[in-house]
Order: structure tokens, then sequence, then C-alpha cells
């Protein structure tokens, strides 16, 4: 995220960033000027106002170090502010890779025992059936998008006092990953 979320002079506001995970914070609001709106309208990503979502964007592990389909992650967390909520990866293009898991998003629908969740990202569904998964297969460099529908009034007033984002912890390499 060091080139920040948008691209070029796009959006010049000082980005959001909690614990790896970035956001702008004009996305979706009047503060938006004309040539962020224009490139909503043509990647339309990002187009819905800031009361029905917000975007947080990270492309790094826990450790700082880039997300790659060479390595497997865990990412857990616990209850977000907002009243539903997903995690979609997405290729370094911004698109969803093409793989034979299918596997690529997950979301709150998916949390079954309270509400702390995690779930793996790799190439291969884990071993442990009870384990959920999305794949990184043919994903190259990644990153990972953490979408909050509806969310709550006093997140969107104190965001980096109000969210706890997930944590991607890299749990194993193959090669020079």
């Amino acid at each position: 995220m060091g080139a920040g979320l948008l691209p070029g002079p796009i959006s010049r506001a000082k980005p959001v960033q909690i614990d790896g995970w970035e956001s702008d914070w004009t996305i979706g609001s009047e503060a938006s000027g004309p040539y962020l709106r224009a490139w909503v309208a043509r990647f339309g990503l990002l187009a819905l106002r800031k009361s029905e979502a917000v975007y947080f964007i990270a492309d790094t592990d826990s450790d700082g170090k880039p997300l790659s389909d060479g390595c497997t992650y865990r990412v857990s967390g616990g209850e977000l502010p907002g009243f539903w909520w997903s995690v979609t990866l997405y290729d370094a293009d911004g698109y969803l890779p093409s793989n034979q898991g299918g596997h690529l998003s997950f979301d709150s629908t998916d949390v079954t025992d309270g509400k702390s969740w995690s779930f793996d990202v790799a190439t291969t569904k884990p071993s442990d059936p009870e384990q959920s998964w999305i794949s990184n297969e043919n994903a190259g460099t990644f990153d990972l998008t953490l979408r909050i529908y509806e969310p709550h009034d006093d997140f969107l007033g104190a965001p980096t006092e109000r969210l706890t984002p997930p944590m991607v912890q890299r749990l194993t390499c193959r090669g020079n990953a």
C-alpha cells in the first residue's frame, strides 16, 4: 500500500491505515473530487456511498511482506463494525484470479461459532475439513479487500478507534516466495 489505495493524483487525501489495511476515506463521500469520481465510475469497484459500504485493502501480511500465491496465510478476526462484511482476493490487476478452487471470498455468513473467525489463503484446500479457505491459485502478488456494509456511525466517525481489522499471518512459503 505504500503508493496508496488509488493510482496517481486521483486521491490526495491522507489514507486511513490500520494494521496493514488501508482505505481512502473520501471514497463514497462528499469530499471526493471529480477525478476520484471518474475513477470510481470507470472501474466500479468502490461505487457505494460511505454510509452503505467502506473498503479496506491489504497487500502485505502482518510482517509487512507482500502477499504472494507462493505462500499460505491464515486470516483471522472478530466482530466488525457493520451489518455485513466480506474479504475477497484480487490479483495485482484488480481482478478475481482464474483458478480451479473457485473460493475467492469469505464473509460474515461463513462465521459459525460466535464472533471470532479465520480462513486460510492457499493454492489448495486445507487438509482440515473444518478450516475455511479461499484460493490464491494463479493470483501472483495479490491483495485482500475488506468490505464493511452498512457501517456503524461511530465507526465512520472514528475508524482507527473502532476497527480491529483482520490479521494476515504468513504460515508457509514455497520456493523464493
